[in-house]
């Protein structure tokens, strides 16, 4: 199926291959905007290579043989973006009060540049003042001090590298609790526990040679031309050697339908690209169960099983086939909102594969229901003994640049998730026990006052999170809030008498400390560690590291403990690895020694080698709680919204305002709806509206001033910017097994 073929041709659209010139264009705007010197160009020249830097940007793999380029469209103004001139200094914040820079947009707040000093919250001036280290240090330490610990929260952006990670959870244990959330909790906190369930491991099973071994892929929700573009390199060489590509997400997403390789010379010439999904179908959204459920309803009839493998490694087999067996077809097509013969051609392509992987995103995560999703997506896989041999696997995509790593080194809210005897040995205390709190719970407690403290390792959280308009003046009310970040950003500017901005360094930037230059390391989306190198002279002399960041607090916070030496392990971050070796020993044996290893080195995952760490012993099919992930039907007036990140933007960084992969640009108040419904709610191109939340809590919740754009969508669904439309996504809508706000499926209704 191709794009031209399948496209609504009345609707806005890109009808140019994914990278290509467009890719290269869009690069070359942002580099002249940033007016960036041959320091950014030698940084991207290094970037994802061995001994180089690491993107910033998405967690996608790094290849042993890169690429004269291994960087994509997004990684390259992620960089661009770090090595800004623009710089947010004490001058700036002489010039803008807090109550003004809140009026300001997300992309002005952080294009004022890299901030430069330690600044603390004035309130009667409403503005931030320059404060020293030594002064935060001590404030901040003595405001801890003063609080319950179980009253704060550490929260965690996803960059931050391993070294930092192992620090800032250590640092929480000591102190006295697990609240420890970070942004896997608002994206892949679903697949960690419906993983853990049904293999026994809580990451994907995939790595990238397997890519070059398989003949057939799924994918399900995951935006690869914008959230990953590096992947489309192995899909384009998988494509050309046969394999098939099979695409399943309500948006028609152009990275899954044409790809032009920017470094062959040949394709940007010719300008022809290669067609990447073989069918792309554009199911509703929270449909995923039931398209999985069709092709799965194909597969028993036709007998196309693995039953070898399904006696000797899987449980539930028999509950799931009977389960399968009582679905009909009417309501897999009712609810996936596809017809049952594009379900069967999947399925006979499934059939046919020896070797098949399962990617997905964010789409199949966020919803009410989306472990279930997951699970469906595993039970498949497993069907066919898809799991645990060469080119097959499960792959979820992360997004931040080391989210997976922070939670395999600690950052977890799950005490069972982590080794604390080994801390308790390691550093002679007694680390908490009790669960600590996930991202929906930190916000439930700073809306009924519970949290008092609030501690960010980057990130914007405030803008991440739903239910903006009850969040947003919770910060206010802080006791003490604490954001180490690079930039200014929405959630520093709800600030209130308690709160304090520490501006540190970035990846690409030279990290000196007493023993000389400092190398970090991060974890991709496939296991695989990688060590980066920094060669950037900091934007300010006044930054600091986030390690050293991390042990100032808690010097300043902590009783003194022999066996825990701050000094020491900023000195050298050689030692804090040598301490994540001896917490972990098993996955980072040799870690000094092997970090710099070309494509990475890979931890392990029990799943790959088919030992199944769960309670049974064996792979786990599971029966889902309903046909869809929705939990639930819209009401007949109310639609599903879809919030989306935009081409120029990376998760809450909106970069510019083009969403050139969408045919899109300028306006980010929009709300993409299909013809059909838009006849069948009166509406017209361009007309203002607003949306209100149709979720049935009594809480009103309203985004107004987004403009109607007619696109190519399924009925019912319509589309909206993220971070602008999470107003009206309800903090009680999760998934039910961990708590991942449901992005992907707001029930709203629109008011004219």
């Amino acid at each position: 199926m191709t794009q031209e073929r399948d496209q609504d041709p009345t609707t806005p659209y890109y009808d140019r291959p994914t990278g290509g010139w467009g890719s290269l264009k869009s690069v070359l705007k942002h580099a002249a905007k940033d007016r960036i010197g041959l320091g950014t160009l030698d940084t991207l020249r290094r970037q994802n290579k061995p001994g180089g830097h690491m993107c910033t940007s998405c967690a996608w793999a790094k290849p042993p043989s890169p690429h004269l380029a291994e960087f994509c469209e997004n990684g390259a103004k992620a960089t661009i973006w770090d090595l800004t001139r623009s710089r947010c200094g004490p001058d700036f914040f002489a010039r803008h009060t807090l109550t003004e820079l809140r009026t300001w947009c997300d992309h002005d707040l952080e294009a004022a540049g890299r901030l430069t000093h330690p600044m603390r919250y004035d309130p009667a001036s409403d503005r931030y003042v320059r404060t020293t280290w030594g002064q935060a240090f001590t404030a901040i330490g003595q405001a801890l001090r003063d609080l319950d610990p179980k009253s704060t929260v550490f929260y965690a952006s996803g960059r931050a590298s391993l070294e930092t990670s192992y620090l800032y959870q250590l640092f929480a244990r000591l102190y006295g609790h697990n609240n420890l959330p970070d942004s896997s909790n608002m994206c892949h906190e679903t697949t960690s526990v419906a993983l853990k369930r049904t293999i026994g491991a809580p990451v994907g099973t995939c790595v990238l040679d397997d890519f070059d071994h398989c003949d057939l892929m799924l994918f399900f929700g995951q935006n690869t031309g914008s959230n990953s573009p590096r992947f489309l390199h192995p899909i384009q060489q998988a494509v050309r050697r046969g394999c098939k590509i099979v695409t399943f997400n309500p948006v028609r997403e152009r990275g899954l339908v044409e790809f032009m390789n920017p470094q062959s010379p040949t394709e940007m010439l010719s300008g022809r690209g290669t067609p990447v999904s073989d069918i792309y179908l554009q199911l509703r959204p929270g449909g995923d169960i039931a398209a999985i459920a069709g092709i799965c309803k194909h597969l028993f009839d036709k007998g196309a099983l693995d039953r070898d493998f399904i006696a000797k490694h899987c449980h539930g087999f028999d509950a799931f086939e009977a389960w399968i067996r009582a679905q009909t077809w009417d309501g897999i097509e009712a609810t996936s909102g596809l017809p049952r013969q594009d379900l069967i051609e999947v399925a006979e392509l499934y059939a046919k594969a020896k070797r098949v992987i399962g990617v997905y995103g964010m789409g199949l995560t966020q919803h009410v229901h989306g472990g279930d999703s997951v699970g469906m997506l595993v039970n498949l896989l497993l069907m066919g003994g898809n799991i645990g041999r060469e080119g097959t696997g499960i792959c979820p995509v992360r997004g931040h640049s080391n989210v997976q790593g922070q939670r395999t080194v600690g950052i977890a809210e799950k005490p069972e998730l982590v080794p604390l005897d080994k801390l308790a040995d390691l550093f002679g205390f007694d680390p908490p026990r009790d669960t600590g709190m996930t991202t929906v719970e930190a916000v439930e407690g700073m809306i009924d006052g519970t949290v008092r403290g609030f501690i960010s390792l980057g990130g914007n959280f405030g803008r991440a999170i739903p239910d903006l308009a009850r969040t947003e003046p919770a910060w206010a009310g802080l006791d003490l809030n604490v954001q180490i970040a690079t930039r200014l950003n929405r959630t520093h500017v709800l600030a209130g008498p308690g709160a304090w901005l520490l501006p540190c360094l970035v990846r690409a930037e030279r990290d000196k400390q007493k023993s000389g230059p400092q190398m970090v390391t991060m974890e991709d989306s496939l296991s695989h560690i990688h060590g980066s190198m920094g060669r950037r002279p900091p934007a300010s002399r006044y930054l600091l590291s986030e390690p050293a960041i991390i042990a100032g607090i808690a010097k300043a916070t902590l009783p003194p403990n022999p066996q825990v030496k701050w000094d020491d392990w900023v000195a050298d971050y050689g030692r804090i690895r040598d301490l994540i070796e001896a917490t972990y020993p098993d996955q980072f044996a040799d870690f000094n020694a092997r970090m710099t290893q070309p494509g990475g080195f890979y931890r392990g995952n029990s799943a790959r080698e088919r030992d199944w760490q769960t309670e049974s012993g064996k792979a786990e099919l599971t029966i889902p709680a309903s046909l869809s992930a929705l939990g639930g039907d819209p009401a007949p007036d109310a639609f599903t919204l879809v919030t989306l990140r935009s081409n120029d933007q990376f998760n809450t960084t909106v970069y510019g305002f083009s969403d050139r992969l969408r045919g899109l640009s300028g306006d980010r108040m929009i709300v993409l709806i299909s013809r059909e419904d838009m006849a069948r709610a009166g509406l017209a191109d361009g007309q203002r509206i607003a949306l209100v939340s149709a979720a049935d809590d009594g809480i009103p919740r309203r985004v107004e001033g987004l403009s109607v754009v007619p696109y190519d969508l399924p009925r019912g669904c319509i589309a909206a910017y993220y971070p602008e439309t999470n107003p009206l996504v309800p903090l009680s809508l999760y998934d039910q097994a961990s708590k991942t706000p449901a992005y992907k499926s707001a029930p709203v209704r629109i008011e004219t």
